[in-house]
């Protein structure tokens, strides 16, 4: 049962209007109880109502407490709790969302600790503070002092602790309290931090009696001594205003509103083609040899002309390195898939490319056609074969143009649909100074004729 607060209590929400019935079921003298009823006099005191209030947990003696409560609650995994606090205070700012969350899961969940931080997300974490991990048996922590002993450390930790006060304070917290079960002021601390506007963290260290006691020789007035021995300062550290995450995102989202994430450009259809079925062609190149922006611009082209276009992209993560390989569909009936099975037109450009397609080579037939560029004039398959030699453009050829002639070169042959439309698609979606290389590449891809290769 929680204890009866001393302060006068507003008439519309009691004390008992957050704490139901049931008991705690923590250990004789274990700090969590205390923490608890501090929580509960603080949610009286702020006078939040307690349908829009949230406790979020995680595993440890501390999952325990959120049904204690007679409010919203959600228990995850252990270390994940500040992460399930973000998401639920992002989906609904208006929420008052408060973490429960032991030292053991700030040790395994650290990193959404910070970035909460960093964010200043609108959570008030309390950790309760043990030094160790209690419900598995006093396992060490990251919280455990140096020397203490543990079910993992008997010989005495070797390991410094984990200063959670201030690593969240120069990450972004805006408001950090450190402190023990023992301040009589921990009610309000807890209120203050619920009403702050933002990330608010309270350390709470408080005393394990099952494990870290007996095993450490461990009290109250050792307990307060501590912070001397490790330098960990006590009371309200850090407190400032800063903007807080979610509000300012629904602002953004606000301001946003009926406006295009990115600027609209349009490809309306003022072309004709002739196709009368699915085309599929797959270009095989360098990475940043433009592939994927040729192969994008061809499949723009087709839009423009009337018809539906798919694209996907096959490259490494590393940059200008390794093989970059781009499938385009076209086709006069909506298409509803990416990835081409066996292509009607094959374009080889490069050594990287090749080693990724020769799977198509095997599977095409004398239907079916493959553009190549002198290097590749013997690749062996049963398709076409159609030798297009960039250099007939009387143009340098580089690195960047070189598949934009060959690809503008077979364009031009297929005949697919007019080549304005592939001008337009240069003009729309690139930048004026890559479009001008562009426009000279397509100008000058009408020197390049395709010839057989017997």
């Amino acid at each position: 049962m929680a204890t009866r607060p001393a302060s006068p209590i507003p008439v519309s929400i009691t004390w008992d209007t957050y704490r139901n019935e049931r008991s705690y079921p923590f250990c004789p003298g274990c700090g969590h109880t205390h923490i608890l009823n501090a929580l509960n006099q603080a949610l009286v005191r702020v006078q939040r109502d307690p349908h829009k209030v949230v406790l979020v947990s995680d595993i440890g003696c501390v999952g325990l407490s959120d049904q204690y409560f007679a409010v919203n609650a959600l228990h995850g995994l252990h270390g994940r709790s500040v992460a399930y606090a973000t998401g639920i205070k992002l989906a609904n700012p208006e929420l008052t969302v408060i973490v429960l969350i032991g030292d053991g899961g700030t040790g395994i969940g650290g990193h959404h600790l910070i970035s909460a931080a960093r964010r200043n997300v609108d959570l008030t974490v309390l950790v309760f503070n043990n030094f160790n991990f209690g419900m598995t048996g006093g396992e060490h922590s990251v919280t455990t002092p140096i020397g203490a002993h543990t079910a993992t450390t008997r010989q005495g930790n070797p390991e410094h602790p984990f200063d959670i006060a201030r690593t969240l304070s120069i990450n972004g917290a805006t408001y950090v309290w450190r402190g023990t079960t023992f301040d009589t002021d921990l009610p309000d601390r807890i209120a203050e931090a619920i009403a702050h506007p933002g990330f608010a963290v309270l350390d709470i260290w408080e005393l394990c009696t099952a494990y870290f006691v007996p095993n450490n020789n461990f009290s109250r007035k050792v307990l307060q001594d501590l912070q001397h021995r490790l330098g960990m300062e006590m009371g309200l550290l850090h407190r400032e205003e800063r903007p807080e995450y979610a509000q300012y995102h629904r602002r953004l989202i606000a301001e946003q509103e009926g406006e295009p994430a990115l600027p609209a450009r349009p490809l309306t259809p003022r072309y004709h083609s002739t196709l009368h079925h699915p085309f599929r062609m797959v270009v095989a190149g360098k990475a940043g040899g433009k592939v994927r922006s040729a192969a994008r611009l061809v499949a723009a082209g087709g839009v423009l002309s009337g018809l539906w276009a798919t694209q996907q992209d096959d490259y490494p993560v590393t940059i200008m390195s390794g093989h970059s390989v781009s499938h385009v569909i076209l086709s006069p009936e909506e298409v509803l898939y990416s990835g081409v099975d066996i292509p009607d037109v094959l374009i080889i450009t490069a050594a990287e490319g090749l080693a990724k397609v020769h799977h198509f080579l095997r599977r095409m037939r004398p239907t079916e056609t493959v553009f190549v560029t002198p290097a590749f004039s013997d690749v062996s398959t049963a398709a076409r074969k159609l030798l297009i030699n960039p250099r007939d453009a009387g143009i340098r050829v580089t690195r960047t143009n070189e598949v934009l002639l060959t690809l503008f070169a077979a364009m031009r042959h297929l005949a697919i649909y007019p080549i304005d439309a592939l001008a337009e698609a240069i003009r729309i979606l690139q930048r004026p100074s890559i479009a001008e290389q562009s426009l000279t590449a397509l100008e000058a891809s009408a020197h390049v004729k395709p010839r057989p290769i017997s």
